[in-house]
């Protein structure tokens, strides 16, 4: 599995705890930024990010802002990746298990470290339920292939 890793200023100092969990778990991974916890724009760093992920450089995404949410958002912008923002151990095993999330989004300034770790391990090691939800999933790239905007 190899990583594409982003945050902005405010997701800056738990992105450091997670970089530092990947090696030590020895997954392979890449940090797009930011690289302080200067004041930067969270959209920039989704966007390359996420161009490397859409290229299939990447397996899976891990981005990080504030919230979780405004780097979800920009995320969901690029045609095949699944940005899902999780807050607790139950939503990151159903966003695997049941969306079959590529790319999970944290927030740095709403989650403690031990539990965006533990977080981030529950997503990182749950499969996706195929037999149950590949329908959903195809339903899902239907609307995407017809309303995407290239």
């Amino acid at each position: 599995m190899k990583i594409a890793i982003a945050s902005d200023h405010a997701g800056f100092w738990l992105k450091q705890s997670i970089l530092k969990y990947l090696k030590e778990k020895k997954i392979d991974h890449t940090d797009f930024g930011c690289y302080t916890e200067e004041d930067v724009d969270y959209v920039d760093f989704a966007e390359k990010a996420m161009l490397n992920m859409q290229q299939k450089d990447y397996d899976r995404g891990i981005l990080i802002c504030g919230t979780g949410l405004g780097m979800g958002i920009v995320a969901n912008k690029f045609k095949g990746i699944i940005a899902t923002p999780c807050c607790d151990e139950y939503t990151a095993e159903m966003s695997r298990r049941h969306n079959n999330s590529n790319c999970l989004t944290l927030g740095g300034r709403v989650l403690p470290e031990d539990e965006a770790i533990h977080i981030l391990e529950i997503w990182l090691n749950t499969d996706f339920d195929l037999n149950r939800h590949q329908r959903r999933m195809d339903k899902i790239s239907v609307i995407e292939e017809k309303n995407f905007k290239s």
